[in-house]
This record gives structure tokens, sequence and C-alpha cells, in this order.
């Protein structure tokens, strides 16, 4: 059973389920704002504070730092080298608290064809701060949605990419996703294909959608996969929109963990690679596939 979530301050909670065997693991929820600079420094403490709850890999949220910043380009361009504006900071993070870092996303032009746009791109540091790791975000949130902001357009500002990416960390084999890609099962299955027992989702889920489907995509993709699901999202009121919360972390039996509410906070729990497993040799799913 998850621990009650604890809360150290007004401004942030916890929830915190070391009861299993394995690493931990945590997820961090925030409520960007405008302000890169104060949310660099929200986002700071917590990767600081899950660290100290011993969580060896950290994932953070798409956008956490660059949420609805008009100089988005601007931005991207900065990022376009390694060690360079954003994924400096991850960089930096990642060394300084001794923990690998799944950085969410920030805007990047490095491998742009549009020079206009950017890319959602999801780097992850190792614990000496070195960049082993790059995904950019395939799939685009471009659907219309009843709720005060109405239309959503990522296609407009982002490129999208094309690759998938599963890489071999302390806690396991590690696949990427962003947010949207949540939606579509087929990548989960190639992702297992290559090799992942784990499967991150850094996510900015709206409020809307969020309440009608955030729980149901993330447990499915648990149990049709059989992989732990790290979900790290926004969870709150922003300049320009509402988001969901919610960020959790999910065993491969589709038994969530440990699940924040809204607002700022941390979600730790332990990766346990012998209860995946059990599940997989009790129903091996994967080579009963038929349609691949």
């Amino acid at each position: 059973m998850s621990s009650p979530p604890s809360k150290p301050n007004s401004m942030s909670s916890e929830a915190v389920n070391l009861m299993g065997h394995g690493p931990a693991v945590a997820v961090v929820q925030l409520v960007s704002k405008l302000s890169v600079d104060d949310n660099l420094r929200a986002t700071a403490e917590l990767i600081q504070r899950a660290a100290e709850q011993g969580a060896q890999l950290i994932m953070l949220p798409e956008s956490f730092a660059v949420f609805g910043d008009p100089q988005m380009v601007a931005h991207g361009a900065a990022a376009s080298l390694p060690q360079h504006g954003l994924r400096l900071w991850l960089s930096q993070q990642a060394k300084a608290n001794h923990i690998w870092l799944v950085g969410g996303t920030i805007p990047c032009q490095q491998g742009i064809r549009d020079i206009n746009k950017v890319r959602s791109a999801c780097f992850v540091y190792d614990s000496e701060g070195d960049e082993v790791a790059r995904y950019d975000k395939i799939h685009m949130f471009d659907v219309d949605i009843e709720d005060s902001h109405g239309s959503y357009r990522e296609s407009d500002t982002f490129e999208a990419g094309d690759q998938l990416v599963v890489i071999d960390t302390p806690v396991g084999k590690v696949g990427l996703t962003i947010c949207y890609d949540l939606r579509f099962a087929e990548m989960h299955a190639k992702l297992v294909d290559l090799g992942a027992q784990i499967i991150v989702n850094g996510a900015a889920f709206t409020r809307t959608t969020g309440q009608a489907h955030w729980h149901t995509l993330l447990r499915a993709r648990a149990i049709e996969t059989q992989c732990y699901m790290l979900a790290a999202s926004h969870g709150g009121q922003h300049d320009h929109r509402q988001t969901f919360g919610h960020s959790m972390i999910i065993d491969p039996w589709g038994e969530i963990l440990v699940e924040l509410d809204e607002g700022p906070g941390i979600a730790v729990a332990c990766i346990d690679l012998d209860h995946l497993k059990t599940i997989r040799r009790a129903f091996p799913l994967q080579y009963q596939r038929r349609l691949k």
C-alpha cells in the first residue's frame, strides 16, 4: 500500500511508496508559468527533494522550463548544442544530485528542418551529467477541445520527430515518450520490442482530457506492455491554460503505486524488475501477439 502524501510545505507535496524491492525512481509534477527562471528554481527544488528520498532516476514533465513562452524558437536555438542553454542546466542538475535525469522536454533546434520551428526534445543525463539520449516527440497535439483554450495546434510550433528511443539505465531499460504519444498503443508495443521495461511519459495533459482519459490510458499502456509507467505531468492553473496533474508511477500489472493530485510535488516508488519478469512469465503477451 502507498503511504499517504505528506506536505512538507504549503507549496508542494510528496507521495512516497518505498515498500517494494529494487531501486527508487521519481516523477516531478509542476505548474510552470511564463518565467523560465521561476520554473527552473521550482524544478531544482523538487529534483533535490526526490534525490533526498533516494530516487536514482527522476522524470520531469513536458515543457517544465519553457511553458507557453513566445520566445520558443530563441530557447530552441540556445539548446542547439550540448552543454548550452537548458541542456547545460539539466546536465548540472543530474551531476549535482548524483541521479539519472529524464529531462521532460525542452525546445531544441538541433537537427531541425524548418528554422521557424523547434523540436520538443527529451534529453537524458546520467549521474555524471553526461548526455546519454535524446527523443523528439513524434505525435503532435493538434486537436479541438471544449475548454477555455479551445484549439491546440502543436504542429504550428513544433516539428515532429521520427525515431523511437530505448536506453539502458541503472534501474532498467527505459523507453521515452511525451504526452500525446500516450494515445498510440502501437508506439508502446514497438518500445517493448526494443527491450523497454519502463516507459516514461513527460506530459502536460489538459484538465479536460486528463479527467476523461489520463488514468485509463496510463493503466492500459502498463497492462498491455507489462512495463512500469512513469508519468510526470503539470497540474494546476497556468498563465494561459489548466492542466490535470495526477502524476503517478504504475507497475506492470496496472497497479498505481503512487499518485499526486494537483500542484507541485514529487511521487517516489520502487522499480522491481523481478516482479516484472514474474508477470511476463505468467502472461507471455509479447510472445502471443499475432498481429505484429
